[in-house]
């Protein structure tokens, strides 16, 4: 069984941290079950996903703010408040955040800013 490894998400167009406690889907199971069934998402938690052009919300018992970045690591879409049972698209996306509700507007997350995921020993401050 592998070790669950945190990251720290970096924005560094604004040169700071928005979230500390960032955990990979990386694996078949991870991917599946993603935030489905949780009842919540804590402010300073997030989940990822590499290789997701698109994003349900099935199950879920809370809306999601969803943030798409591209191989460069560019927010390329922004999606708010969105909620259970929905379904999101974004075909260039390399990597997709999953965020609780408010997250982009208290963070001022925006099309073009780079973010970057480091493991939590090493983040950036």
């Amino acid at each position: 069984m592998s070790k669950r490894v945190n990251y720290n998400i970096f924005n560094k167009s604004r040169n700071k941290t928005i979230c500390s406690k960032a955990e990979l889907a990386n694996n078949y199971f991870s991917r599946l079950m993603g935030l489905m069934f949780r009842k919540s998402l804590g402010k300073d938690e997030c989940l990822a996903f590499y290789n997701a052009p698109s994003i349900h919300t099935c199950f879920m018992r809370f809306p999601l703010d969803l943030v798409f970045l591209d191989k460069g690591k560019k927010v390329i879409k922004l999606c708010k408040g969105i909620k259970p049972w929905r379904f999101v698209v974004s075909r260039k996306s390399y990597l997709t955040l999953e965020f609780p509700p408010n997250k982009i507007s208290s963070e001022n997350i925006e099309l073009g800013d780079i973010l970057e995921l480091v493991p939590n020993n090493t983040a950036k401050v």
